[in-house]
């Protein structure tokens, strides 16, 4: 992480992009963890997710019954879901029917896809969405408890693709199948969240909501960039074609906070991250994020996180 931080600290003049740096930063991974076909009349109960949890209607329809909300949701080919709130749920063929438990069903399938009844009726394709547990709740709590991308959108046009080539290396197991389905659950999930970003303005104020703000995009390409510079105000706005006070107020509006202090937060993710990752001197950390002086980035680092860098590195890495 610390050669990250070197890298982006000197490649200014190239393009940065936000999203990515923070889904690194996080490791996210995608995973494909089964499915099931179904006919007739069917209801399977979901427990309680672990992990953040997608799904995709590949053929027919079904209702998605979700904890706390007030009614079904029809979810129709092409659909996919995002589940991140700790919800169980109930999938069925019509609202109403007594469900049967999912893993009891699952467990019976060996492969990981079951059939109910004939199966000629309705397909389904889910998975996991695995986030570093340090810093893993920087996008579990930005995300809404679920998201539903209708194939009829126009943010969904390339997930028919992904989904078909999705059941295509499950069904045929080809060689390096597990491989390219993980590669293709990753993308399916950036599409969610495309689709998602791009209704920013429905969005609280944060960073998944800054992300999708075209008109301060310069300004966080810019900060993600070169995380280590000392950017001024008037530099941000000049690139986002504002003023002063503009740029400043439309940047809060849209981040939560001020622009200087979105760009102490993610120096100290990146912190966070060379902390937990490697025994780098803290010295060293801090010059590579552009402070001065040890005790100047020991300041900010506890200002952010309540304790000092040599205190969270040794928490991090006390024996349990």
């Amino acid at each position: 992480m610390l050669d990250s931080a070197y890298y982006l600290r000197n490649s200014a003049d190239m393009f940065a992009d936000p999203i990515s740096d923070i889904l690194k930063l996080m490791n996210v991974e995608t995973l494909v963890t089964g499915g099931f076909s179904a006919g007739g009349a069917w209801s399977l109960r979901f427990p309680v997710p672990d992990k953040i949890k997608f799904f995709a209607v590949v053929q027919g329809s079904c209702w998605v019954a979700i904890d706390g909300e007030p009614a079904p949701v029809r979810f129709n080919t092409g659909d996919v879901g995002l589940l991140s709130a700790p919800r169980a749920f109930v999938l069925s063929s019509e609202p109403g029917l007594p469900p049967v438990d999912a893993m009891t069903v699952f467990a019976g399938a060996g492969t990981g896809i079951a059939t109910l009844g004939d199966g000629q009726d309705f397909a389904h394709i889910g998975g996991h969405v695995l986030l570093d547990a340090a810093s893993g709740s920087l996008l579990a709590d930005a995300l809404p408890p679920w998201i539903q991308v209708p194939a009829a959108s126009s943010q969904a046009t390339s997930f028919r693709w992904l989904l078909d080539q999705l059941v295509s290396e499950r069904a045929n197991d080809l060689p390096g199948a597990p491989l390219a389905s993980a590669h293709l659950a990753q993308l399916l999930f950036i599409q969610i969240l495309r689709a998602h970003i791009q209704t920013a303005g429905a969005m609280p104020a944060g960073w998944l909501r800054a992300l999708g703000d075209r008109r301060i995009a310069p300004a966080l390409r810019l900060m993600h960039g070169d995380p280590a510079r000392a950017w001024h105000l008037d530099q941000l706005a000049s690139a986002c074609a504002m003023s002063r006070t503009t740029f400043a107020l439309h940047f809060r509006t849209s981040a939560g906070v001020a622009p200087l202090t979105y760009l102490t937060g993610w120096r100290m993710r990146l912190a966070e991250r060379a902390l937990r990752d490697d025994d780098t001197p803290v010295a060293v950390v801090a010059r590579a994020l552009g402070y001065a002086s040890e005790s100047a980035f020991s300041n900010a680092f506890k200002r952010v996180n309540g304790k000092s860098p040599r205190t969270y590195r040794n928490n991090f890495h006390r024996p349990s």
